[in-house]
């Protein structure tokens, strides 16, 4: 079965395509700034990252023969883990999405280029809203700002399954804390098959980034709000984008900033060495969510090829699980896989409403 993986990111656009569990072909295009500059909004981006899609299918002879388009999902209502097949309402949820994202793109860059194929489906698989979380873990402290789940599911899951395979045990047996470490930063409680628990990976809370704030002091935040001096767009910058190392150091680079602490850099030494800490806190914290009841410690993410950030983090959590180490990430095998399993009905495709 071929398969076609649509993964937008806000500087990329990445392609793949599969024959069954075999990768064929893969494209990463980079958008630049310049490229970008013309477009008002991310949806208005869709016509010019689709014909880049299908030209250079059509350049490279592959264009053809799909069984499936899987693109990365967007920020769509909560929904629970799995493969869905694009339909009119998540369309119009995808177009019409609260946040501006490029994922929003991946299920109608499916959808539309699916529609040139015969017999083709157009599916997404555990997009970033995926929510799983238990009631108590809702309640923020006030009943109008509950905590949402908004992490990296995809990365989260696929990495979970993959551990499992590698000790001969089901996902759905293990008690696990998965931390993705990239851009953004994600730790969340896995107990047997489900995320009971997660930061909120892209608005703000759990442990600052390469360039996102985290949590923040509340009181200090509505402070800065109504400073006068920053508008809402640049407040958000601030939280995510912008905020974290960039916002101390300039840059989201975490080698860069570990060259820099080898060179003598103090500053860079104790804003690593704070996001560090801060990582260790949310692995506590979700080991808490467990019970204490954890299998293994999985990381994973850009971050965990660090041996530094690794061995550092390392020093403030080894004595609470086991520690594995899945470093990267594979969303497009990750999207593949989901969309070939629900090709064999290995797994139910679910219905998005």
């Amino acid at each position: 079965m071929r398969i076609l993986v649509i993964n937008p990111g806000s500087t990329t656009t990445k392609i793949a395509v599969y024959e069954n569990e075999n990768r064929l072909f893969v494209k990463t295009f980079y958008h630049s700034p310049d490229d970008l500059s013309s477009f008002s909004t991310i949806l208005s981006q869709y016509d010019y990252r689709r014909d880049l899609i299908i030209d250079e299918l059509k350049k490279e002879d592959l264009f053809y023969g799909f069984a499936a388009i899987v693109g990365r999902g967007g920020l769509l209502k909560p929904i629970s883990s799995g493969v869905y097949e694009v339909n009119e309402l998540m369309k119009s949820d995808l177009r019409n999405a609260l946040m501006q994202h490029a994922c929003n793109l991946g299920g109608l860059l499916a959808e539309e280029i699916s529609l040139l194929i015969p017999g083709c489906k157009a599916y997404i698989a555990d997009p970033v809203v995926v929510d799983e979380l238990e009631d108590v873990a809702r309640i923020s402290g006030s009943p109008l700002l509950p905590r949402l789940s908004v992490f990296h599911a995809l990365n989260h899951k696929a990495i979970a399954h993959k551990y499992a395979r590698s000790i001969n045990k089901k996902y759905e047996e293990l008690n696990l804390v998965v931390a993705h470490l990239g851009g953004g930063i994600s730790v969340a409680a896995h107990r047997q098959g489900k995320v009971i628990d997660v930061n909120n990976a892209l608005d703000g809370s759990g442990s600052f980034s390469p360039e996102r704030a985290g949590t923040l002091p509340a009181r200090q935040l509505v402070e800065l709000c109504f400073s006068g001096k920053y508008t809402e767009d640049e407040i958000v910058k601030m939280i995510r984008g912008k905020g974290g190392l960039v916002a101390y150091l300039g840059t989201t680079d975490v080698q860069v900033v570990i060259k820099r602490i080898e060179e003598g850099d103090k500053k860079a030494e104790l804003i690593l060495k704070a996001m560090i800490y801060n990582i260790a806190k949310e692995i506590g914290a979700m080991c808490a969510a467990l019970c204490g009841k954890v299998d293994s410690i999985v990381l994973t993410g850009g971050i965990a090829y660090s041996s530094y950030c690794v061995n550092k983090l390392n020093e403030y959590i080894s004595f609470l699980a086991p520690i594995n180490i899945f470093p990267g990430e594979d969303e497009m095998e990750a999207l593949a896989f989901n969309a070939l399993r629900a090709l064999k009905r290995e797994q139910t495709c679910e219905e998005y409403i």
